[in-house]
Order: C-alpha cells, then sequence, then structure tokens
C-alpha cells in the first residue's frame, strides 16, 4: 500500500480525508466499522487471545507506520542519553532544534561536564525550566566522565543510576542507541496499553512488565514506536480520531472518539506534536 512522505497511508493529507465515500475507504485500508457495529473484544478474553490480540494491533501498525522511529535526532549514544533527557516538559521538536548548537560547543560527556553554566543555560533556554535542565546536564556528564570514563553504559542497571535517567529514558537509549529492546512507557505507551486492554495498571514500571510478556524481547523497541507514533498522530488523549483508526476493529475503547469517519479523519496529525 502506498504511504505519504509523512509515513501514514495515502488518503491523509493534514487531516483531511481524500475520499469521503464508504467508511472504510479512508484514510486506511482495513475497514472501520460503523456505529451499528461492535468491534470490542470478548469482555472475557483468555491470555492466548490477549496475545494473539495485542500481536495483530503492533502488526497492523507496523504496516500503518513503516517509517517509526524516535523522533528525537541524535548521532551517538551520548547524544541519544542528552535529548532524552532534556526532551521532558517540551517537544522533540524544540530539542531537535537546539540540538546541532548544543552538541557543536559541548560533542562529549567530559566537554559538557566542563560547560560554563550561563552558556549552556543560554543553550537550553528555549526548552524552559532552563536551570534544572541545565544542572541535570551538568551532573549527568559529570558522573559519565567520573564512572564510565565519559562512555554511555549499555546497561539498564548502569543507565538508571546515572542522575536524572529513569527507566523510560533508559529504554530509549538502549532501543535506539545501542539496539537492546526496552519498552519505553511515555504518556502515549501508557494510554494506548490501557485503551487497547493490553494491562489496566497505571504505573509505568507495571505496564513495561505487563506489555512485556505480551510481545517477544525482539519487538520491545518497535511496539513502542508503534504505540507512541498512533498515540501522537490518532489515538489523542482527549479526542481519539476512532473512525480512521486502523486497528478500531481490535479496540475494547472504540468509540472513546469520534466514529464517523470524515469527523475522526479531520482529527489525524501527520507528524508528531510541534
Amino acid at each position: 500500500m502506498p504511504h505519504s512522505a509523512e509515513g501514514l497511508p495515502c488518503g491523509v493529507r493534514g487531516g483531511a480525508r481524500a475520499d469521503a465515500g464508504a467508511v472504510g475507504a479512508a484514510p486506511y485500508p482495513c475497514p472501520v466499522p460503523g456505529p451499528e457495529a461492535s468491534p470490542t473484544p470478548s469482555a472475557v478474553e483468555t491470555r492466548t487471545a490477549l496475545v494473539r490480540r495485542a500481536r495483530k494491533i503492533d502488526r497492523v501498525l507496523a504496516v500503518t507506520y513503516p517509517d517509526a522511529k524516535a523522533e528525537l535526532d541524535f548521532d551517538n549514544p551520548f547524544e541519544c542519553l542528552v535529548v532524552t533527557v532534556l526532551s521532558a516538559q517540551t517537544t522533540d521538536k524544540r530539542v531537535n532544534a537546539v540540538r546541532p548548537t548544543l552538541f557543536a560547543a559541548y560533542p562529549d560527556a567530559k566537554a559538557m561536564a566542563g560547560a560554563d553554566r550561563a552558556t549552556l543555560e543560554g543553550i537550553v533556554g528555549p526548552l524552559g525550566f532552563f536551570r534544572a535542565k541545565t544542572d541535570a546536564l551538568l551532573k549527568l556528564s559529570a558522573a559519565l566522565v567520573e564512572q564510565h570514563d565519559g562512555q554511555v553504559p549499555p546497561s539498564l542497571d548502569a543507565l538508571v543510576k546515572l542522575p536524572g535517567v529513569g527507566r523510560k529514558t533508559a529504554n530509549v537509549v538502549l532501543g535506539n542507541a545501542f539496539d537492546l529492546p526496552g519498552i519505553t512507557v511515555d504518556t502515549h505507551f501508557g494510554r494506548l496499553a490501557r485503551r487497547l486492554g493490553f494491562t489496566t495498571e497505571t504505573d509505568p514500571v507495571k505496564v513495561e512488565h505487563a506489555v512485556g510478556e505480551l510481545f517477544p524481547r525482539r519487538d520491545w523497541t518497535m511496539l513502542s514506536h508503534h504505540l507512541i507514533w498512533h498515540g501522537r498522530r490518532i489515538c489523542h488523549a482527549k479526542k481519539p480520531a476512532c473512525g480512521a483508526c486502523p486497528v478500531a476493529k481490535l479496540c475494547p475503547s472504540y468509540g472513546t472518539g469520534p466514529t464517523d469517519p470524515v469527523a475522526a479523519a479531520a482529527l489525524v496529525r501527520t507528524e508528531g506534536p510541534n
């Protein structure tokens, strides 16, 4: 199936449908149930059925978002770690905008650990909370130099011992900088894991373990990308575009948002938030 340059199936451009015909015509290839349909899986779902449904959802999302990847830019593990820390309370696009200046000035942990605070604050200032973020980068870089010879350790246990690094950040770095499987439970992943009925847990660590049990370890990193991309583009927090969702037939929360395909298509984003 052809896809647009934005990574979504053809038929979606800036939230508009190319064809307002039959319910299943666009924007996705799989038919979306109409109001009279009942796509909700059985209220009593066996463990085997849940695993099969969860993996089918991931396969559909893989086709829907063939270009899914981390939306933060980086060239090496140190950059991946730093931009992930900086992405808290701001957008990936804003972090990507300051990245060239930041790493031109401080290309490695040793350089950043010795940075002038005022200069570093000026670079990260557009991201908000610049004093706290500057402090976090200085402490993180110093710890890397003192404990790991300036290198980012490819280990969950070692990463979470670094100042300002939690499991979410650690799994982003492991999965994207080291190609080691990890599940990234951000706000989008957690919301979709519950909406899709993968788990009822709300604690991020419990969500990570519960969802991880449904999928082969090798799929964890891409599963994270698929759910995060879907959460940013279609399955929004307040008003999900249910009528434009490629996994509507597999979703127990179908109907949380508009099911009319035209109304739903207007809510679709062709890229993540600015």
